[in-house]
């Protein structure tokens, strides 16, 4: 089971780094992009988060050989829920930005400053503290939604507890087992996640006050 859960946490990971990375230019461009680029923009992040995430992976695993395409289990499972999670972060980061007095981005105009350099020395550093704890949710759900890797055969923590309940027949003590590494580990990531929230607090500054 730890070797499954090694897996599990590698799928994390793995999904909520890429997640990540496409979240941020897509948030930017939200925010300060024309109307081109939004609506565009509007389009992927709506037909991501209208999709279940296993029909994602199925298309990204049987559909792309169809032409001439072919990822790993494991690497599909990555980019199904890692772009699928880049549609939900993108709009933690999104709701983040415009919580941001827009008069620091003027300043920084003001100054000569492009929106980009802008947003990546002044605006993004602020939005990392509100987006930190509905971030946290979007880690917790990652992790349960990794179980999903079950069902293209990459061996994370749920089917290694089926593989071991078809030799030991003890179906309920093996995914009791199982939720409770899952609970632990969210605990623990939460916990975490949890410190880091406050070591980044600014004293006087209420996130929760921003965010309203």
């Amino acid at each position: 089971l730890l070797s499954g859960m090694w897996v599990t946490l590698q799928i994390t990971f793995l999904t909520l780094g890429l997640g990540l990375v496409l979240a941020l230019p897509i948030s930017f461009g939200q925010v300060y992009g024309n109307k081109w680029i939004k609506a565009l923009i509007a389009v992927y992040e709506k037909i991501l988060r209208s999709i279940p995430e296993l029909v994602i992976l199925f298309l990204i695993f049987y559909g792309f050989p169809k032409i001439g395409i072919r990822f790993s289990p494991f690497a599909a499972v990555i980019i199904g829920l890692g772009f699928r999670s880049s549609a939900y972060q993108s709009q933690i980061f999104r709701g983040a930005i415009n919580s941001v007095s827009s008069a620091q981005m003027r300043a920084a105009r003001s100054l000569g400053m492009t929106n980009l350099r802008g947003f990546i020395n002044i605006v993004l550093p602020q939005a990392i503290r509100i987006a930190l704890p509905p971030w946290t949710n979007e880690f917790t759900i990652v992790l349960k939604d990794s179980s999903l890797a079950y069902a293209l055969g990459v061996t994370e923590l749920l089917r290694q507890g089926g593989y071991i309940i078809a030799t030991k027949y003890e179906p309920m003590l093996i995914y009791l087992t199982v939720a409770v590494m899952y609970f632990i580990v969210t605990i623990a990531i939460n916990k975490t996640l949890g410190s880091v929230e406050k070591r980044l607090a600014i004293p006087g500054f209420d996130v929760n006050e921003t965010v309203r």
